[in-house]
């Protein structure tokens, strides 16, 4: 599975816990001020669970936008190491985003977040109910503009892979029977056409 480095600007963003990013795939990186002197336990004690997946980077001085220019530069170092990965900027700071436009003209995958929780394959391992799944599944199909499964055996194979096939037939057919009461498909025979809103 694809790597996924989270990097976590600590001056922007305080998560209150970070324990749904302790999964093998996810690295994780909390950038700290030069004069951030102290973490919350429950932070500290997340990080451990990690082991060597997590670390702090304590910038160097102060500045505008110094800790921007390490994230920055961690992604380029990072990315050489394993061009495939995935990188989510966590910041409430849109300063990111020209960044973020050009790894993407680069063939980097990257995003930028506000909430570790906000982080894709995050959101599929919280999703637990009904709802939530249909949501991850809303944002999937929205995000694919290029073509979307056309047939109710390839949504079923497309949702459980969003899934990382964990689902049940029963669980698939929910979910589907969901998307047909809610409207954002409709399904003739074993043909199924769209109607989501972006």
């Amino acid at each position: 599975m694809r790597t996924n480095f989270v990097l976590i600007d600590y001056e922007n963003v305080q998560p209150a816990t970070i324990e749904s990013l302790n999964h093998e795939h996810i690295k994780l990186l909390i950038f700290v001020g030069a004069n951030q002197t102290k973490v919350p336990i429950e932070i500290a004690v997340a990080l451990q669970q990690l082991g060597s997946r997590a670390s702090y980077v304590k910038i160097s001085g102060n500045g505008s936008n110094a800790l921007d220019f390490h994230i920055a530069f961690y992604i380029g170092q990072l990315a050489a190491q394993e061009p495939s990965a995935y990188f989510h900027i966590v910041s409430k700071d849109t300063g990111f985003d020209p960044l973020i436009q050009h790894l993407k003209s680069k063939k980097i995958f990257a995003n930028r977040v506000q909430n570790v929780n906000d982080i894709p394959r995050v959101k599929i391992a919280l999703a637990s109910t009904l709802d939530a799944q249909v949501e991850v599944i809303i944002t999937s199909l929205q995000g694919n503009k290029s073509s979307k499964p056309r047939t109710i055996k390839t949504l079923s194979s497309t949702i459980n892979a969003i899934f990382l096939k964990k689902l049940s037939e029963a669980e698939l057919e929910a979910l589907i029977n969901q998307l047909k009461t809610m409207g954002l498909i409709e399904v003739d025979d074993t043909k199924v056409s769209y109607k989501l809103t972006s």
